[in-house]
């Protein structure tokens, strides 16, 4: 897990409709992290049914079925 602010923290769930248009991040601590999905190209790109079918890898990083980029909880926090 990765440390931010000395609190060990990592991606317990994705969602994409809690709020249009952006992503919802939930964190193993409890916080949310929510972004523009626009900063995503490619996750924009994908169909709502696509969207549905993240994977968490380590509660570090997050891809998709048919996606071969994989995110990281870095890639959200610079955003956010």
């Amino acid at each position: 897990m990765c440390k931010l602010e000395n609190v060990k923290v990592g991606i317990r769930d994705l969602n994409f409709t809690a709020h249009r248009g952006k992503m919802l991040v939930r964190l193993t601590d409890g916080r949310e992290i929510i972004v523009p999905v626009s900063f995503f190209p490619d996750i924009k790109q994908m169909s709502v049914k696509e969207r549905n079918r993240w994977m968490i890898l380590d509660d570090q990083y997050f891809t998709f079925e048919n996606l071969t980029r994989v995110y990281s909880l870095l890639d959200l926090m610079r955003v956010a």
